[in-house]
């Protein structure tokens, strides 16, 4: 009979994957398709994203395979429609197989992505429609090459240590793809890292100096932009200059902006009649008070698209990724509307059901592409699962043993995958997940950063009042001193970040706007220096 514990987790698990309409890719049971040998992911059951493809012809094909299983497709208009982003322009490789060779040039073509809703015929009797059955289907009817650039729509996760680890914390956990060849279990060495008192998120006194950030008057050059996308930032003494204003794309600002679910505001929102803060409420205040450690000169804009309990829908992300990528695009080619854009952190990812064949996902690699052609480092964390399967986007640049999804350009800053190491700063956390597409290591193990100022309903274990002064011990959810230790790889990422954005401090110019190549020789650089690639 399941505990309490584990029933409890069971419904937050399925409310949690209800919520987006997920289901779990088991390869034992999933339909087949010769050619195709899929790996275990999370998808979202009503979605299919096109990419590199006619969108016409595509959603014809899809629909007559559709039409025999009782379904139909349109296209989804939910959401604000995708910003236009020409792949390949102003001389870049434009393609993540690009040979980056002097002098060849691609012609330049518009990035796009769509979402295709699936749903059952209006009159019909028919099972609930099923991404990955009707894109095998597709597959058998039309042919693998007709449905390039057809895929899941993936749920992506972040990558903090809550009790119990790879447990609370990983919302795909009784379903878990990644459960059966997990070396990491809830009871074994690791858990050790989500335990308050030894790397689990928990209050923490500090009380040295604030990082010093020289003076807009006194700071020469421009400083460098760090962008995050996570769950936003709360208020912190630290931070106030340090933020810099909220990015805007055509007069819309970029990620979830409704007040009412900020995660860094209110710390309860999943359940807030229990007192529990939730999941990941604080982690972007956290990340961002890393990243202002590593390099207080940076301007910080955090873009929030992480709900307080996670997961992020694929194509919900893309479309933050993407306007991303038009705004350092546009700056990079002196058009109105731009903003540098010199680091992106991103501490969240997801496992590919088949990253080793040509049907491997092609949105996140070209808007990625866009990013690393205009310069700018794309940071991202490798996850926490203690195992060597890659997991992206962090495993989309080309690897140390020469292998990877996506070929080396020196027209192109690669993405910059970030494992976590111990507090000793030597050895590898067991956590970790770790190989040759991981690129570096960093702290991420029961590291210090600030906390929004959150009070949950756990109470100290003792309380009394001797006199006029209350007595108590420590209050295991009050974090109204303003910071925390946190363990995960979502926090050696945004240390390897402030680094990067610390590197570039007296190398931007402050008035002129550079060519894509220098920007991308300088960021190469910096990341050659901070991160030597080893053959």
């Amino acid at each position: 009979m399941s505990s309490p514990r584990h029933w409890q987790h069971s419904n937050r698990l399925a409310r949690r994957l209800d919520a987006v309409d997920a289901r779990v890719l088991n390869p034992r049971y999933a339909m087949t398709v010769d050619g195709v040998n899929p790996d275990s992911t999370v998808y979202v059951r009503s979605h299919l994203v096109v990419s590199r493809a006619d969108l016409e012809t595509t959603q014809a094909l899809l629909a007559a395979s559709a039409a025999d299983l009782g379904w139909q497709v349109r296209v989804d208009e939910t959401g604000r429609p995708l910003p236009r982003v020409m792949v390949g322009a102003s001389g870049g490789s434009g393609s993540s197989g690009g040979s980056g060779r002097a002098g060849r040039r691609r012609p330049p073509r518009e990035l796009a992505v769509h979402r295709l809703k699936i749903e059952v015929q209006p009159g019909r009797a028919a099972s609930a429609p099923d991404a990955w059955v009707l894109l095998q289907k597709a597959r058998a009817d039309h042919g693998l090459s007709a449905l390039r650039g057809v895929g899941l729509d993936h749920l992506l996760s972040t990558a903090p240590l809550e009790p119990n680890p790879f447990h609370d914390t990983n919302p795909f956990h009784d379903t878990n793809p990644f459960h059966d060849t997990n070396p990491v279990g809830s009871s074994g060495p690791s858990a050790t890292y989500a335990v308050p008192g030894q790397g689990g998120r928990q209050p923490v006194a500090y009380t040295g100096h604030p990082p010093q950030r020289t003076s807009d008057r006194e700071f020469v050059g421009r400083r460098p932009v760090v962008v995050t996308v996570d769950t936003g930032c709360g208020d912190h003494p630290w931070l106030g200059r340090a933020l810099g204003r909220p990015l805007e794309l055509d007069g819309h600002r970029v990620g979830y902006t409704d007040p009412a679910t900020d995660p860094e505001v209110y710390g309860d929102l999943e359940g807030p009649l229990d007192g529990m803060i939730d999941l990941l409420a604080g982690h972007g205040t956290f990340i961002a008070g890393l990243i202002h450690q590593q390099c207080p000169d940076a301007e910080i804009v955090p873009v929030r698209i992480v709900p307080s309990t996670g997961p992020v829908v694929e194509s919900d992300w893309l479309q933050v990724l993407t306007q991303l990528a038009e705004i350092v695009r546009r700056y990079r080619d002196g058009e109105p509307g731009g903003r540098p854009i010199d680091v992106l952190s991103i501490s969240i990812g997801y496992y590919h059901e088949t990253p080793q064949d040509e049907l491997f996902d092609p949105a996140m690699i070209d808007v990625l592409s866009v990013l690393g052609e205009c310069g700018t480092v794309v940071v991202c964390s490798a996850g926490n699962e203690g195992a060597e399967r890659p997991m992206f986007p962090a495993a989309l640049w080309a690897w140390s043993d020469g292998k990877g999804p996506v070929a080396r350009s020196a027209n192109r800053v690669p993405v910059v995958s970030v494992g976590a190491l111990n507090p000793d700063g030597k050895t590898d956390a067991l956590f970790t997940n770790t190989g040759p597409w991981v690129r570096v290591y960093r702290p991420g193990a029961a590291v210090l950063s600030t906390m929004p100022p959150f009070d949950g309903g756990r109470q100290p274990v003792a309380r009394t009042k001797v006199g006029s002064r209350d007595r108590s011990s420590i209050d295991p959810d009050d974090f109204r001193g303003g910071f925390a230790v946190w363990s995960g790889t979502s926090f050696a990422a945004p240390v390897f970040a402030g680094e990067v954005a610390s590197h570039l401090v007296g190398k931007l110019p402050a008035t002129t706007v550079e060519s894509r190549s220098a920007a991308v020789r300088r960021a190469n650089r910096a990341v050659q220096v901070l991160a030597p690639l080893l053959q």
